[in-house]
């Protein structure tokens, strides 16, 4: 699914006055923006970013707010944080983290996203660096713990994820091949 509709977007939406709760975790979205260079895993690379208060790099996730739908909130928080664009797959899963900052829990939700577009200029290019990896690296470099969760399911939909040309991975990266490669380079 393409998200048109944030293309006039040039400032983070910030606050949490329309922020989603649900029994007291906040609710967060977000993506792992990806591009395929070929048929193997390492043909892929995905995108992460630095945190605003630190030079740990995850993946873009952001607040969904009660205004947007999941799908395009994981987009927004997206284009807002890592300034690309894309197709957006369905859901990895969701995953329960406490918060670092807020010693809070919350409730991550995390999607697939095929990058069409990397923007020069977008709303926090002047707060992230961001960078492009393979898996293998990602897994390693990755700070957050239940994203790493999030890429090993990612990793688990390769074969069903759309490429550049607007075919499909070929079967031969098979999940436990990928699992295992994942697992033994961490």
């Amino acid at each position: 699914m393409q998200i048109e509709m944030l293309a006039p977007v040039l400032i983070s939406r910030t606050g949490r006055h329309l922020q989603r709760y649900d029994k007291g975790c906040r609710l967060v979205v977000g993506c792992i923006p990806y591009r395929v260079h070929g048929p193997e895993i390492k043909d892929i690379e995905v995108l992460l970013i630095t945190s605003q208060k630190s030079p740990r790099l995850m993946f873009p996730k952001g607040g969904w707010e009660l205004d947007e739908n999941i799908e395009l909130a994981a987009s927004r928080e997206t284009l807002e944080e890592a300034g690309v664009r894309g197709l957006l797959g369905e859901k990895l899963g969701e995953w329960s983290f406490k918060s670092k900052s807020q010693e809070k829990f919350h409730m991550g939700s995390m999607f697939p996203l095929l990058v069409t577009e990397v923007l020069d200029v977008w709303p926090e290019k002047d707060h992230r660096q961001r960078t492009w990896m393979t898996v293998i690296q990602a897994r390693e470099a990755c700070a957050q713990s239940w994203m790493k969760e999030a890429l090993e399911a990612f990793v688990c939909q390769l074969t069903h994820l759309p490429t550049a040309d607007g075919g499909h991975l070929p079967t031969l990266c098979r999940t436990e091949d990928l699992k295992l490669c994942i697992s033994s380079n961490y």
